[in-house]
């Protein structure tokens, strides 16, 4: 989700060390994980104690460290693991909260985004979906679009108005679900070509921890919206 265009030559220029790889990001991305992991369930095995400012606090808390990154990607390597701890609290409050209103959803969820995760890298990686100009162009501005809604709808709940969308388990709500969901998931073809152009273009290492922290937004965020559509569809049951 935290995007960045690299310009790249038509050669692959001589890759040194130091630089930008897969390998590296990957390590990272997992440390992100156990680290989300950690935090996450202990968040888990106290939620039904926890006031809930602890979750919006994480919450904004997290997002506030996203902003900084995406406007100094360079801090990325500094903000990535701060990040994973608060999103880790927000993921195991939310999937308690769930669990304990649907059993069995939250495991449901986590399948969920593995499939569609090995889906979209089976893609771009085969380039049946190729990540062109127009379709960042496209993804990004869903992204924002959706960003915004949010944001609307968190500043209505404040004042008691709820978007129906949002929460709505009928037709429509598991509509506007899915179509989040789909963007979530497009997000990470975006990541997925961020990550093989840096690499490409030998960025600088702290790239590996950008790269791993907008990788870990766009799953973070996909898991949420499968988590809600799928909470959705079991409360009509």
């Amino acid at each position: 989700m935290l995007t960045r265009r690299l310009e790249t030559t038509a050669t692959p220029p001589v890759v040194t060390s130091g630089g930008m790889t897969v390998g590296e990001t990957v390590r990272n991305t997992f440390a992100l994980f156990l680290a989300a992991f950690a935090s996450g369930a202990f968040a888990w095995m106290n939620a039904d104690t926890w006031p809930v400012w602890v979750l919006w606090g994480s919450l904004l808390a997290g997002l506030g460290l996203v902003i900084v990154a995406t406007i100094k990607p360079r801090l990325a390597q500094y903000l990535a693991i701060p990040y994973a701890l608060l999103e880790g609290v927000v993921l195991g409050y939310i999937s308690r909260l769930y669990e304990n209103q649907f059993s069995g959803i939250v495991l449901q969820a986590i399948l969920a985004t593995a499939v569609v995760f090995a889906v979209m890298l089976f893609l771009y990686a085969s380039r049946i979906i190729k990540v062109t100009q127009r379709l960042r162009s496209i993804v990004v501005g869903a992204t924002l679009g959706i960003l915004a809604f949010y944001v609307v709808s968190l500043v209505g709940s404040m004042f008691g108005w709820n978007m129906p969308l949002v929460w709505d388990s009928g037709p429509l709500g598991i509509l506007f679900s899915l179509v989040v969901a789909g963007v979530a998931a497009f997000n990470l073809l975006l990541d997925f070509d961020l990550i093989e152009n840096g690499v490409r273009a030998n960025a600088p290492e702290w790239m590996n921890w950008f790269a791993a922290m907008g990788l870990m937004v766009t799953l973070v965020w996909l898991y949420l919206e499968i988590l809600r559509l799928l909470g959705k569809i079991q409360s009509r049951d």
